[in-house]
């Protein structure tokens, strides 16, 4: 699926890792790739393709049938859940700058206000949801059986703590436009870094474990690759720490380990 540039008779294969192919689902992850990884790579002479897809589901079949080597939107538990799936084998090479989920409202002003009966808007798909119910777990508003997954998650194993909340499930990039006729939304926090709101307003963050953190995610054949350890040292390079700082957007963001290093 390498852009391929003919030499004599056939194709080097530097020619061949030198036209890398990114893919995105919607949301910040793609930001800061254009803005802090891109011109790393470009630098080393890559020549580089970003796809967006419309939707987040349509990433990894992407990365399945071989229209991209790339991709930067989903989580370790994420991923491994569509490895079954698909019956594919991506591993992770990378962390990204990650958004924690966070509970948003615009009808109330603290959590304080919470009753029975209070809606609550959580994303549809179990993974996310899962994350979400816990920020309310947390909370002391709801009861999660102990042996709820995570890639198999569902809202049927959510039961009333403090109170009997009533939600809603939509699509996780409909939530925030959604504030207004809910009490409370569980928001992915690449939805946030794109709006006019911080992490750091809301009314609760997720502390998020390392299952949910944003990884650069691959096909294990092609973990060995140089591309692929290109791609790994751009985000745990100097240079992209020192943008990511720069930018008022990613505060609240979870930073990999690695940058400890620098």
């Amino acid at each position: 699926m390498f852009a391929l540039s003919a030499c004599g008779s056939g194709t080097t294969q530097v020619e061949e890792d030198k036209n890398i192919v990114v893919g995105f689902g919607v949301g910040t992850y793609e930001e800061q790739f254009r803005q802090g990884i891109l011109p790393i790579l470009e630098d080393q002479g890559y020549s580089v393709e970003i796809k967006t897809l419309g939707h987040n589901n349509q990433v990894n079949p992407a990365m399945a049938d071989g229209s991209i080597d790339v991709s930067i939107f989903q989580s370790i538990a994420y991923m491994e859940g569509v490895n079954d799936e698909l019956n594919i084998d991506m591993t992770a090479i990378a962390f990204a700058p990650s958004a924690p989920q966070s509970l948003h409202s615009e009808r109330h002003t603290s959590l304080e206000e919470v009753s029975d009966g209070t809606t609550v808007a959580l994303p549809d798909d179990p993974v996310n949801q899962e994350r979400a119910v816990r920020i309310l777990e947390d909370l002391g508003w709801v009861i999660v059986d102990e042996d709820a997954g995570t890639i198999d998650f569902d809202v049927s194993q959510v039961h009333p703590g403090d109170y009997d909340i009533d939600f809603k499930i939509l699509d996780p990039a409909q939530i925030l436009v959604s504030l207004p006729d809910v009490d409370y939304g569980v928001i992915n926090g690449n939805y946030i870094a794109d709006s006019d709101k911080k992490l750091t307003d809301s009314l609760k963050i997720e502390n998020t474990p390392e299952e949910h953190r944003i990884i650069v995610s691959i096909l294990k054949e092609n973990e060995d690759t140089q591309w692929a350890q290109d791609i790994k040292a751009a985000y745990e390079s100097q240079e992209f720490e020192d943008y990511i700082l720069s930018q008022e957007t990613y505060d609240g963001f979870i930073f990999p380990e690695a940058w400890e290093n620098n």
